[in-house]
């Protein structure tokens, strides 16, 4: 069995990670597959606290999280299939263009 402790370390190491990705990544498909990892990662966290604790509720709540992110996963996948069918690229500062007013001559 695992200990609370190895379980806490291994969640946050995949929180880390997901960060870094989040941070240092330019490619829309890379930042939201690091965005899963952190989501994943909490996840981690709420059965592992659900076990120690001797209660379903954290394990109910992952579950939870898991439903609505397959959802999520279905509308950021349609976005950015439209995005690139109107920009030609995954990169993500292209969101900065999108968000940026135009001038009126």
């Amino acid at each position: 069995m695992f200990s609370l402790t190895s379980l806490m370390f291994v969640a946050f190491t995949l929180f880390s990670i997901g960060i870094a990705g989040v941070i240092s990544r330019k490619n829309i498909f890379v930042i939201y597959m690091s965005l899963e990892l952190m989501l994943n990662a909490v996840n981690l966290m709420f059965v592992g606290l659900s076990r120690y604790f001797h209660t379903m509720d954290g394990q109910v709540i992952a579950m939870m999280i898991i439903a609505v992110s397959a959802a999520e996963a279905a509308l950021f996948l349609s976005l950015v299939v439209l995005l690139y069918k109107r920009k030609g690229t995954l990169d993500a500062d292209i969101f900065v263009k999108l968000s940026q007013k135009r001038e009126h001559k």
